[in-house]
């Protein structure tokens, strides 16, 4: 009743149906306990009869005793390990092995480059959203902010200055302004936010909030 894989698979770069390692079960001690079923992760046993059949016999991972360990019927045996070693042995896995592994390290370290990547990109600041408030009118805040911009890669967007009434704003009435610092080529600019903040101070506005964006 057992059937191999329908899956071609290589063991090492040996073709894994040349390799005899896989579970056999002793259906007068299995117990339909489903065990093997559940924690097989090569799913490799089906359950018919509240019997355990391997029918994914070359699925097995080669040298794997797992579900026979755990077996409360011992109702699971494979092949003597020493055939493992053989293979091992004839086919120079070790050497295959090492190049698999020199694969593998560079797969991994790439990715932790990437992730590395990605976190400097998520620390990053490219862009500050600033809530202001104050007299506006004869500091020439917005041709500041202008001067300060120039001929650098930074830009302010998104501004907006909520004047409370016109007459108010004659008498100086504190007014707000809301704009946002952005970076134009996706650097950061922490170290420009610290200039719009002493900017701010040196015109005695007050800054209500930012928020990074």
């Amino acid at each position: 009743m057992s059937a191999p894989s329908t899956k071609p698979s290589l063991w090492h770069g040996i073709a894994r149906e040349t390799i005899p390692w896989f579970p056999t079960v002793n259906h007068a001690k299995c117990i339909g306990c489903e065990l093997c079923f559940v924690t097989c992760g090569r799913g490799v046993y089906d359950v018919h009869d509240h019997k355990a059949w391997p029918e994914r016999q070359y699925d097995c991972m080669v040298g794997c005793t797992t579900c026979a360990n755990i077996c409360p019927a011992e109702a699971i045996t494979f092949p003597d390990k020493q055939l493992v070693r053989k293979i091992e042995r004839e086919h120079k896995i070790l050497a295959i092995v090492r190049k698999e592994a020199d694969v593998k390290h560079a797969k991994f370290d790439a990715e932790k480059a990437r992730a590395q990547a990605e976190d400097t990109v998520a620390a990053t600041t490219t862009r500050m959203a600033f809530h202001v408030a104050g007299e506006f009118g004869e500091k020439r805040f917005l041709a500041k902010l202008e001067t300060l911009i120039t001929d650098r890669p930074f830009d302010i967007v998104n501004l907006k200055l909520e004047v409370p009434t016109l007459k108010g704003a004659l008498e100086k009435t504190p007014s707000h302004m809301n704009f946002e610092v952005t970076s134009t080529d996706q650097q950061d600019v922490t170290s420009f936010l610290a200039e719009v903040r002493q900017m701010v101070r040196d015109n005695q506005l007050v800054l209500i909030n930012e928020a990074r964006l």
